[in-house]
């Protein structure tokens, strides 16, 4: 219905505003006189609207589409341009999710699908500051910055909070448990949980934000115009830097997942061997002086050697692991006889001597050590071996789920690539056409209202080019785990691809053109809210539902701090 209402208004707006007369016939009727035969009277004025309703002639985009000075009209084209930049925004993200499920993570989802995501934002922050003379691109392109801002910003505290909203679930000990929800709005006894990977996405986002350190470094230290520069040359190639770095990552970081899951599955298997053994014999594993007891160790080897000569094998080891029965469904017990010989076989001859026993079980009891939580007094075997157990199911768990990058079957795949093939070329196209026209009517609306462009942007435009918002809110309200930090990864990714990319096209604009970096309360702006956020979600994983209020506070402190700095401080 939005669509045949949008194309049903456009064509009689694009009358209405494009054509040479645009001033409505209004007529200053102070000077008429109106005489009934006895005396001339004079008629009241009527009230001026022309700075509403009307407008001079303006300069059209491409040489055809409508164009306004005039207040409302540039709302209305405002509201136009945006819903063709969304249903863009909203090609592309389909397109990528649809491609990601049929070709799965690796070059295709790490790749290229983070850089389409950021398309409509970087074809609106180059429109912003191609167009036109020097002049005109300075002042246009604070429509960009406005909108690089203001989309951070916004998935940040809007998004970032309401998802909390939507996704919370009870909080039991430290952990949100799923699809439980009895506690309403309890400020700390509801919240999310997501897991180690997501905490990683922040620290990379946190990262991301190094460029925006580095252009502002002239402001405090430099003067010369030469050396700010110089300092942009070197913030734009560190950003794509940064740019290809992170697709990199992203192209690598299923086989990263997967290493790493193998390696706590390996750790598990050797915490439940040790505490399994660890009945069977009558010494203990440490020595008075901390250090692992070698005859226990020697001891558990001839309990493993069933046939006593003198070396374990793979059928022996599998027997040990077998008898421990781990708590998850999905353990691969012939995976985990291979680390275990992998990890002790240094011979490499599918054996484990009693030396090669010796010692890898003197390693993995050293790790043990060092990893049991604090008491006073030294632990003992037990405390020892719980606490080291007790942390790697933690880990495990925070890992959440491995089906996640599990490419789902689908049938007629050509067929489905080739669909969303053609979304993410028809976004790419819609975007980079209605670009330029959007940043013409936020820059006259801007104009005619007195209203700054950054503000028109950072408020509006965010919401035009994230079609992702409500699907993501969709996502987040399953109220799981594993949706929760598939939410939350993706407005960190999403942020940092806003930091490096739009970044990068935005510093290649004012190096090319010579055009003046002067954003210095964006910037800080941009920097707080990264941070802030980026910091409590790197180092933790559960958040309450009163950091729901937190985030929400950020997004209008952002614009108070900006209108405080520019236009009170007049850091401009």
């Amino acid at each position: 219905m939005a669509k045949r209402l949008a194309l049903f208004l456009i064509p009689i707006f694009y009358l209405a505003l494009s054509s040479p007369a645009q001033s409505l016939p209004f007529r200053d009727l102070s000077s008429v006189m109106v005489s009934d035969g006895i005396q001339a009277v004079e008629k009241p004025t009527f009230i001026q609207l022309n700075s509403l309703i009307s407008s001079d002639t303006c300069e059209q985009t491409y040489g055809f589409l409508p164009c306004t000075t005039s207040v409302f009209g540039n709302v209305f084209l405002i509201l136009v341009y945006g819903y063709v930049m969304f249903l863009a925004a909203k090609f592309l993200f389909s397109g990528s999710e649809n491609l990601l499920q049929i070709l799965g993570p690796g070059i295709i989802g790490g790749l290229f699908l983070p850089v389409l995501s950021s398309v409509p934002d970087a074809a609106i922050i180059l429109a912003s500051g191609l167009s036109g003379s020097t002049e005109t691109a300075q002042s246009q392109v604070s429509v960009g910055m406005g909108l690089m801002a203001g989309s951070i910003i916004m998935l940040l505290t809007i998004l970032w909070g309401s998802c909390l909203v939507v996704g919370k679930c009870d909080i039991e000990g430290s952990t949100a448990v799923d699809l439980k929800d009895t506690k309403r709005f309890s400020l700390t006894g509801s919240g999310v949980s997501t897991d180690i990977w997501t905490s990683y996405a922040a620290r990379i986002m946190v990262i991301s934000v190094i460029p925006f350190i580095i252009v502002q470094l002239p402001q405090y230290f430099l003067t010369a115009a030469s050396s700010s520069h110089l300092v942009i040359l070197i913030s734009l190639i560190l950003s794509v830097s940064c740019v290809f770095s992170y697709c990199l990552y992203q192209v690598f970081q299923p086989l990263i997942q997967k290493r790493r899951i193998a390696y706590l599955r390996h750790k598990r298997v050797i915490s439940g061997i040790l505490k399994q053994l660890r009945s069977d014999t009558l010494g203990r594993f440490f020595t008075d002086d901390g250090l692992p007891n070698i005859n226990v160790i020697q001891k558990l080897f001839s309990i493993i050697d069933k046939d006593s000569d003198g070396k374990l094998s793979a059928k022996e080891l599998r027997a040990v692991i077998v008898g421990i029965q781990f708590e998850e469904t999905d353990m691969n017990i012939n995976e985990a006889v291979e680390q275990l010989l992998e990890d002790m076989d240094k011979s490499h001859d599918s054996f484990i001597d009693i030396h090669e026993f010796v010692a890898g079980i003197s390693r993995w009891l050293i790790k043990a050590k060092h990893s049991a939580k604090w008491r006073s007094g030294t632990p003992k075997t037990p405390e020892i071996l719980n606490d080291f157990d007790q942390e790697g199911r933690t880990e495990y768990d925070q890992l959440g789920d491995e089906t996640d990058g599990v490419v789902e079957s689908t049938g007629n795949c050509k067929l489905k690539v080739s669909k969303a093939v053609l979304m993410l070329l028809m976004g790419t196209v819609i975007a980079a056409v209605c670009s330029d026209p959007l940043v013409d009517a936020v820059d006259n609306f801007s104009t005619a209202s007195s209203i700054p462009s950054f503000f028109v942007s950072f408020i509006i435009l965010p919401f035009v080019t994230s079609s992702e918002v409500v699907s993501t809110l969709t996502f987040a309200s399953r109220k799981r785990q594993r949706t929760a930090s598939l939410t939350y990864s993706e407005i960190y990714g999403s942020v940092t691809m806003s930091n490096i990319l739009s970044l990068s096209v935005f510093l290649g604009l004012v190096y090319f053109r010579q055009l003046t970096w002067d954003f210095s309360a964006e910037v800080l702006v941009i920097l707080l809210v990264c941070l802030v956020t980026g910091l409590i979600a790197s180092f933790r994983t559960t958040f309450p539902l009163w950091m729901c209020l937190l985030a929400y506070a950020l997004y209008p402190f952002s614009l108070l701090l900006v209108f405080v700095l520019d236009d009170v401080l007049g850091w401009s």
